[in-house]
């Protein structure tokens, strides 16, 4: 065969093939749309049934709800018309009520006519008998009124002032027994030392001739030892000693010790005493120090400024009517403590109030002020607690305490002073009280005698029985124990007694 033929026959079978590919593929595409045609009516068919039988449930439900509400609605139309009726019902028994009432109110009504009938001629007799008893008592209302209102008040006078004793008795009773047993536990816990009061010391000496000597040349030395310590010295005809004489406590205790040393060394001119007192200076404060630190650890206090305890520590030095403000101040910090502990107070203020409460005595003399204010602004200026503050400066009642902590630190602070042996006091002063708690009582009008007894520690009046009653005695008693409150001051405290008696004397002849 020749090429030609080849490539027809070559070419006519690529045309066959072709037509028979696309006859092929066309059928197997129609066969695949007829599959998924079918499929979808399947489909179709199966949602078509699905929703016939959820709208068959739908219509099932919606016919179950509506029967239910309809008989919801059935029961509460009979419920509806049953209250009904009970309102009826119950109208009709206020509307009967109501006609009572009605009925009744018409009844009281007439009453009251003839009620206020009777009451007017009640009224009208009233006032004849007024008039009747006028005439009789000669006396009008007012006058009667005022009459029985007098004999009420004298009579309500005497039952109060009874009744006032009563309560007092009872009240001081008890206060006593409680007061006595807290005092005496306190006491008993607490003991102290105490060194007699004085504003000079006394330096021995090995000899008379060692006075010569303290006072130098044409009085140099003396006048420097006096310069520099700041005390006075006393060069006498007492033997075998010399009194250095100061009011300032720790000025005395530098003055006396640099003096002792001086004796001691037996050097004695000017550019050395300035030396020892310069050495003893810084020993005393030393010696301040460790007294404030100590007597803190006594009292068992804590927290407490070095200054604060610096200056409470120069009260070693310091007395009162004999009594070292120190060992008082530890005292006091410990009646606080048993004091607030027994009545439920705070412990720590009270104690620390108690120790403080003193602390304006170790000041310069050159400040202006009561101990108690000093002390209190000093305590505020270095961060001590303002309950403590105010203990400090109401001890004396110069501010108003505010606290029961200050409460206890006053009454600590005048069981400490107060009790046997704490303190003494000079025979003046001691005298000069006593006088004016005599001439006092009898600058009250209706005292006959005013005695001053138990050292001062009690006042007996007898008063003039025609002039003052039994009520007027008790006034009495309470209104002298008022002044001595206001005027005087005194350690501890003063019994007022009144004394009323009525004599009758008779002779047989």
């Amino acid at each position: 065969m020749n090429p030609i033929s080849v490539i027809l026959i070559v070419v006519l079978g690529l045309l066959i093939g072709a037509g028979l590919g696309y006859f092929v593929r066309k059928y197997q595409v129609d066969r695949a749309n007829k599959a998924k045609q079918e499929k979808a009516d399947d489909i179709l068919k199966a949602a078509n049934s699905q929703a016939r039988l959820i709208e068959s449930g739908a219509r099932d439900n919606a016919t179950k709800i509506v029967q239910a509400a309809e008989s919801e609605m059935k029961e509460r139309r009979v419920e509806l018309n049953r209250e009904t009726e009970r309102l009826d019902k119950r109208r009709g028994e206020l509307d009967a009520r109501f006609d009572k009432i009605e009925q009744r109110e018409q009844t009281l009504n007439k009453r009251q006519s003839q009620v206020d009938k009777r009451a007017n001629e009640i009224e009208k007799l009233h006032e004849d008998q007024v008039k009747k008893l006028e005439q009789v008592a000669q006396m009008t209302p007012e006058d009667a009124r005022k009459e029985l209102f007098a004999a009420v008040e004298k009579e309500a006078r005497g039952d109060m002032a009874r009744i006032m004793r009563q309560i007092e008795a009872e009240a001081r009773e008890e206060g006593e027994k409680r007061a006595r047993k807290l005092i005496a536990d306190a006491i008993q816990r607490v003991a102290s030392e105490h060194v007699a009061e004085v504003t000079r010391a006394v330096v021995t000496l090995p000899s008379e001739e060692m006075k010569g000597r303290i006072v130098g040349r044409n009085g140099r030395n003396i006048k420097a030892f006096e310069q520099a310590a700041g005390v006075d010295v006393i060069v006498d005809d007492t033997p075998d000693s010399v009194t250095v004489s100061c009011f300032d406590s720790v000025r005395r205790e530098i003055g006396r010790r640099a003096l002792a040393k001086l004796i001691l060394d037996g050097r004695i001119h000017p550019a050395h005493i300035e030396k020892i007192v310069e050495d003893e200076t810084k020993a005393v404060e030393k010696i301040i120090n460790e007294a404030g630190e100590q007597a803190a650890y006594d009292a068992n206090v804590s927290g407490i400024h070095p200054e604060v305890l610096r200056m409470i520590g120069r009260l070693k030095f310091r007395t009162s009517y004999g009594q070292n403000q120190l060992a008082h101040a530890v005292e006091v910090s410990k009646l606080a403590g048993i004091l607030a502990a027994e009545i439920g107070a705070n412990v720590e203020y009270a104690k620390l109030g108690g120790f403080l409460h003193d602390i304006g005595k170790a000041m310069d003399h050159n400040q202006e002020g009561t101990h108690a204010g000093l002390g209190a602004e000093f305590c505020k200026r270095y961060g001590v607690n303002p309950i403590v503050v105010n203990a400090i400066a109401a001890h004396h009642h110069e501010v108003d305490q505010e606290t029961v902590e200050a409460v206890i630190t006053e009454a600590a602070d005048a069981i400490s002073g107060a009790r046997p042996g704490a303190r003494r006091e000079d025979l003046e002063a001691y005298i000069k009280r006593i006088r004016s708690l005599e001439e006092m009582s009898l600058s009250f009008p209706g005292v006959q005698q005013a005695f001053a007894i138990q050292a001062g520690r009690e006042v007996r009046i007898l008063v003039k029985p025609e002039t003052i009653d039994d009520l007027g005695s008790a006034r009495l008693a309470r209104d002298i124990a008022k002044k001595i409150e206001e005027t005087m001051q005194y350690p501890g405290q003063i019994r007022v007694t009144v004394i009323r008696e009525t004599r009758s004397t008779e002779y047989a002849k």
